[in-house]
């Protein structure tokens, strides 16, 4: 099993790296389990079926029916590849202060919680979830909303949560619990 914490001297990407703060150390940084991705990818799938299937129906002599057609695979198309790029963009990261949620390609989003106000952790995974390998972490503060509560689709979930956990109570790593 290998770390999720990343070494110092790598760089966290653009996207991320501007809005960490000077005296702030990267220390998880993951993007979103590609299965994001399966909604669009059954979309375009299934828009690339039909659009055969009635071009077949339609005939090739019918030009405004085949253009409106293929147009609307296109904006199939477009909206699957938009999905990818905002998967692209998107990270999760855990710093030596906080936790940050970094999304979005035309409009930025930048939700966090900071490390001190974390009181629990909560880690959920569905079937599907397994059956992919991805998870979620429900992180909860003391009766207040904060910006970032669910995260869903981590990738190497168990990993990451244990990791979070060693972040938040770096004490518990060592106590045996038969000590109580």
């Amino acid at each position: 099993m290998h770390s999720l914490i990343t070494p110092a001297d790598e760089r966290a990407p653009v996207t991320v790296n501007r809005y960490l703060l000077p005296n702030e150390q990267k220390v998880i940084l993951v993007r979103k389990h590609p299965a994001v991705l399966l909604r669009p990818i059954t979309f375009l799938i299934l828009g690339l079926i039909l659009a055969g299937v009635l071009t077949e129906f339609v005939g090739v002599h019918s030009g405004w029916a085949l253009l409106i057609i293929w147009v609307l695979f296109l904006a199939d198309l477009f909206y699957f590849v938009y999905q990818a790029i905002q998967w692209w963009v998107s990270y999760f990261v855990v710093t030596s202060h906080r936790f940050l949620e970094t999304s979005g390609l035309i409009t930025r989003r930048v939700n966090l919680m900071p490390l001190a106000k974390v009181t629990d952790v909560v880690f959920e995974r569905s079937f599907q979830g397994r059956v992919f390998g991805f998870g979620k972490l429900h992180l909860e503060s003391a009766g207040q909303f904060q910006a970032l509560n669910d995260v869903d689709h981590l990738p190497y979930p168990e990993q990451l949560y244990l990791e979070v956990c060693m972040l938040l109570f770096p004490g518990g790593a060592g106590e045996d619990p038969s000590d109580d």
